[in-house]
Formats: C-alpha cells, sequence, structure tokens
C-alpha cells in the first residue's frame, strides 16, 4: 500500500490539518513548501467568491499538492456551491466531515480529485469505503478541536480489522518518533493540528499563542458545552466558570426527537462565535482549542522550523 507522500507525491507522509477559523493561504503555502501538503477548511471563507481566490492565491505560491476540508451535511448552506468550485479549481483532494461523503465521492472521481473521510470508527469507515474514499483520517481521542471516542492504536486497529482503506491518523502528534510509531501501526500518513498553531503563519491572537506555550497536556478537557460534540480547549478559567458538561435543560432538549437537531445548530452557533471571539482577539471569554500536543509547544516559530522538528 502506498503510503501518504507516494500517494500524493510529496516529501513527506503529512497533513497540516484544517482548522476552523485558523488554517489560511500562508499555512497552506509554507507547509506544501516543507514538503508536507497543507489543507484549511472551506467554511474559513465566508463566500464563494473568497474561496475561490484563495485557492489560487495558493496555486500561485506553490506547485505543491495541498486540500480543503468539506462540511457535507445539511448544515453547510453552502456546500454545493463549495463542492463546485473546489473541482472546478481541481484541487488535489477534499477531506469531508459530518455527513455522507457520497455525493463529493461522486463528484471528485471523473476530476481525478482524492476524497478523504473523517472517521471516528470502523462502521463509517467500512461506509465511506465502499462508497469509494481514497482514504479514512481517523480522528482519535487526542485530536484539537472535535475530537473521537477511541485512543488512537484502538482506532487504527478497529478499521484495520474491517477493511482495506489506507488510514491517516489524526490527533496527539507532536514528534517524530510518534509519527514513526504510527506507521508501523499500519497509518499511511498523519493528520497534525495543534503543534501548528504556534507556528508565525497562524493568525490567532498573542494570548492564545502564549496560552499554547504556558498550558501543557494536563490543561486539556473535554467540553460537550460549545458545540454539542466533543471539544478538545484548554482549561482556561474561564472554561473552568462555564463547565464542560451539558446542563440540566441541554440534555432534556437534546433527547428531544424533534429539537435535537435545531437545539444542536443553536449550540454549535453560538460556540463557534465564542470560539471565533478568543480565536482573534482579547478577551476574558477564554475558549481556545487544542489537543494534548500541546504539550510540545515551547515556542512560537516559523511553520517550516517545527515541520523540520517533525520528520
Amino acid at each position: 500500500m502506498k503510503n501518504l507522500a507516494e500517494l500524493l507525491n510529496i516529501e513527506h507522509s503529512i497533513i497540516v490539518a484544517p482548522m476552523f477559523l485558523i488554517s489560511n493561504v500562508e499555512m497552506v503555502v509554507a507547509a506544501c513548501e516543507s514538503g508536507a501538503t497543507g489543507a484549511f477548511p472551506a467554511l474559513n471563507y465566508r463566500s464563494l467568491d473568497e474561496l475561490r481566490q484563495a485557492i489560487r492565491t495558493i496555486r500561485s505560491r506553490t506547485d505543491k499538492p495541498f486540500g480543503v476540508n468539506l462540511i457535507v451535511n445539511k448544515s453547510n448552506l453552502k456546500y454545493k456551491g463549495q463542492l463546485e468550485i473546489l473541482i472546478e479549481e481541481k484541487v488535489d483532494y477534499i477531506i469531508t466531515s459530518l455527513g455522507s461523503p457520497e455525493e463529493t465521492i461522486r463528484s471528485c472521481k471523473p476530476a481525478g480529485i482524492k476524497v478523504f473521510c473523517d472517521v471516528i470508527d470502523a462502521n463509517y469507515a467500512k461506509k465511506v469505503e465502499a462508497m469509494g474514499a481514497d482514504a479514512v483520517i481517523a480522528v482519535n481521542n487526542s485530536a484539537g478541536g472535535h475530537c473521537g471516542n477511541l485512543a488512537e492504536k484502538s482506532l487504527i486497529q478497529a478499521i484495520q480489522a474491517e477493511c482495506k482503506i489506507p488510514i491517516i491518523s489524526a490527533g496527539g502528534i507532536g514528534t517524530k518518533a510518534q509519527i514513526d510509531q504510527v506507521m508501523k501501526l499500519g497509518a499511511i500518513g498523519v493528520s497534525v493540528g495543534t503543534i501548528f498553531l504556534a507556528s508565525e503563519e497562524a493568525k490567532i491572537s498573542p494570548d492564545y499563542k502564549q496560552a499554547l506555550i504556558d498550558y501543557q497536556a494536563k490543561d486539556i478537557v473535554l467540553t460537550t458545552k460549545m458545540s454539542g460534540s466533543h471539544l478538545t480547549v484548554i482549561n482556561t478559567p474561564y472554561v473552568q466558570s462555564l463547565g464542560t458538561k451539558a446542563s440540566f435543560l441541554e440534555k432534556i432538549l437534546h433527547k428531544n426527537k424533534w429539537l435535537k437537531k435545531y437545539i444542536k445548530m443553536l449550540l454549535a452557533f453560538k460556540g463557534m462565535r465564542a470560539i471565533e471571539k478568543s480565536t482573534f482577539k482579547s478577551t476574558y471569554e477564554t475558549v481556545w482549542c487544542a489537543g494534548p500536543s500541546i504539550e510540545y509547544i515551547k515556542s512560537i516559530r516559523p511553520l517550516k522550523e517545527i515541520m523540520k522538528d517533525l520528520v
């Protein structure tokens, strides 16, 4: 089986992960020019024209492969238009999240665009394999932001037992030794996010960057308060004051099958607005996403220097 580097014709089997709000043109270009590959969420751009322009700007600055993360469920009202642009602009790969990728896979095949699907268990991996996905991104319980339920080894082995599809491991990676270990488990590559938050190219607030240096793995907590789904964040005093568990009322609403979808959408909207506010501005309402690999962040450096440590 080809590793990720061979699959994409790059030097290192590493994706600088698409991070909501944060991934930008500079990060993707730096990742590609460092011998890896980078991706960004389509939703980081508010309009379809801005999305198209971002792709073209990256293309003008690097000839290396890069990708775009696409939310494929009904909550993404821009999905159809985004998919159309990604195909028209011939991005190298699409990473699908939060829904069925069937239409995306079917549309991308004729265009020669690879589709990697986020999964958190073997059951979903089997489904996307049957749809024709090129690989799965196995999101484990050490991922920053939205994470899975299983540990890295358990998740990879569970997928291997049920599927033949290539596995890209996501979550908890901060060193070359960890990459070597996950490749020995059978992964073809890794998707790495948290440690690249501490890059000069990431346009997050100085307070957020300082927190990445000051806090450690023990300070990462799992919350369901912000989006209705599991989210790993830094346990700041503000997060402590909010609590990390859904309230009694929220639990009741979540159990109502008629209201559940709308409550989750409202929670996600409110939570993402709070995260956006604290990502870029100085505020006491500090909700900063990060995973346990925050442990390996000691300073703010150019992305290419962080990459050198990984390879």
